[in-house]
């Protein structure tokens, strides 16, 4: 027997979820893979970023929004300086490039202060 395990969505904290819709979307160039409200409240929100079969989840009755951030979240890129122009270009506040041993790391924070990592691997 095979025990196949894929992470592929992740439930962020989110406590205005238009303005995180329009961050993930607008300035990331996430794709919004549906944003439905099946009732009762509920809003749920998915976002897939580009090349990923990873996908994050925001909205109400997703999870508690005053629950504490996620940290660390990583989006592996193949060209760490490029993807940092367009998203500063884009007006997100991304930190300098950091090289630890060969390996690059960029950081930035979502509308809620959820927290993310570009990284660029040595090929």
């Amino acid at each position: 027997m095979s025990l196949e395990m894929r992470l592929e969505l992740i439930p962020l904290p989110c406590t205005d979820v238009d303005a995180a819709k329009a961050f993930y979307v607008d300035q990331l160039g996430f794709s919004l893979d549906h944003d439905v409200e099946p009732g009762n409240g509920m809003r749920v929100v998915q976002l897939t970023p580009p090349g990923s079969a990873c996908s994050i989840v925001i909205g109400v009755g997703i999870s508690d929004p005053e629950a504490p951030r996620l940290r660390g979240l990583h989006l592996v890129v193949d060209d760490l300086d490029a993807v940092r122009r367009t998203l500063v270009e884009r007006e997100v506040e991304v930190s300098d490039v950091d090289d630890l041993g060969g390996v690059l790391y960029a950081h930035f924070e979502d509308p809620d202060g959820n927290g993310w990592t570009l990284q660029q691997v040595p090929r």
